[in-house]
């Protein structure tokens, strides 16, 4: 079956970009723009001809000459980028016949990353830290390595544990502190934390408030700015909560709407006042080698967390009796979003009413509130506990007063 012209122009196109680029990167290298194209279409008709065993002896034969050429010229030119990069155009080529838009994609990809040889340069050797590359391999081995190897199922006493979903905890922790820091260098100490919570606050805001205790705690000089990030971190609390009830009964949101306006709005405000005064703090000091996250802050807020959880475990069953207050107050310590969605889903049964699930869902959300102030306890320092626990009691209190004020409790 004849390939497409298109398919060919394709092959070529992908040489002459890849070439072009190498062209004016490297000048006088041991392949220019002509090598490139005609290496492309080598590949298309290779792979037309005779398949992949053609194509294999067409890539081995310009590897032998690419080999020759490097070792004539190796005092001269001691990278391999664009010989490897001649190795990838034959099999792009070859790739065109079938999958033209993929190939092509791939060539464009390609191209831009050897263009951003300076940039990415001047990031490696100029920009990141020895801590940061530290942090991010640290990163890496526990969210692919270990993350991956914990048995996901219930262990230990009462079954209260999963090992799979803590370490996804502490997961979060560090990828919330490298956020954190990333916004940190780009944007400043006084406006990259507060950012960065409230973002991260959609991710977890219990784990979002342990973080940002954290970064208070290693530098001083950020206790308002992190105050501000672990803060509006709490309003993706209520703006997810909104979503839900939404999605699951409309009916228990009409009702929980002077409730979750109150206390957002609060929440809003407290952190709002918090990132205005580190907007008018001093100017960040210079550039440190600081760490982006700490694993042993992360290793704390997890195990205090198992151990909420098994104490849990130990005391439903003397309580389980107690009705559905209880039981979402109890869910609220896990996953407040979880426990109103359940809560709201027997509304939506028509098995209770939509006044009757204001306290469970208002029980689920204030656990998960001293959630957040045991995460902050365990991680920040006693002003960022204070400023912290100050305004996330505030804004459960205005929940609350509403509730009262509407009648609905």
């Amino acid at each position: 079956m004849q390939a497409p012209t298109i398919n060919y122009l394709t092959a070529l196109g992908i040489g002459l970009l890849l070439g072009l680029e190498r062209e004016r990167s490297q000048g006088g290298g041991p392949a220019g723009l002509r090598t490139f194209a005609l290496a492309s279409v080598l590949g298309a008709v290779a792979m037309q001809l005779g398949g992949v065993v053609l194509l294999g002896v067409a890539v081995a034969t310009i590897a032998v000459l690419l080999g020759i050429a490097y070792w004539r010229t190796r005092s001269r030119d001691p990278g391999l980028t664009t010989e490897v990069t001649l190795l990838l155009v034959p099999l792009l080529g070859a790739l065109a016949l079938a999958r033209p838009l993929l190939a092509g994609g791939i060539a464009v990809i390609v191209a831009t990353l050897l263009a951003a040889k300076p940039g990415l340069h001047r990031f490696v050797r100029g920009t990141l830290t020895d801590a940061e590359v530290s942090d991010g391999l640290l990163l890496a081995v526990a969210t692919v390595v270990i993350w991956p190897l914990l048995p996901d199922r219930t262990v230990g006493p009462f079954g209260a544990l999963n090992p799979h979903t803590l370490w996804l905890v502490v997961i979060l922790v560090l990828a919330i502190g490298a956020a954190g820091h990333v916004a940190t260098r780009v944007l400043g100490k006084r406006y990259g934390l507060p950012v960065s919570g409230l973002a991260s606050g959609f991710v977890s805001s219990v784990a979002t408030t342990g973080a940002m205790g954290s970064k208070a705690k290693a530098d001083p000089s950020t206790l308002t700015a992190a105050v501000a990030g672990g803060t509006l971190s709490s309003v993706a609390t209520f703006v997810q909560m909104v979503v839900v009830l939404a999605a699951v009964s409309p009916a228990t949101l009409r009702t929980m709407a002077p409730m979750l306006a109150a206390g957002g709005a609060v929440i809003a405000a407290y952190g709002a006042v918090y990132m205005w005064r580190a907007a008018r703090s001093a100017p960040d000091a210079a550039l440190s080698d600081e760490r982006a996250f700490s694993l042993g802050a992360a290793l704390l807020l997890t195990l205090g967390m198992a151990a909420i959880l098994l104490l849990t475990a130990a005391a439903q069953p003397y309580f389980g009796g107690a009705g559905v207050a209880l039981g979402a107050a109890l869910g609220g310590i896990v996953d407040t979003h979880a426990a109103a969605m359940s809560v709201a889903s027997l509304v939506a049964a028509g098995k209770l009413t939509a006044t009757a699930a204001v306290v469970p869902i208002l029980c689920a959300m204030s656990v998960n509130a001293v959630m957040k102030v045991a995460m902050a306890t365990a991680a920040g320092t006693g002003a960022y506990i204070a400023r912290v626990g100050a305004g996330i009691a505030l804004s459960m209190a205005a929940a609350w007063a509403a509730a009262l004020i509407t009648g609905a409790i």
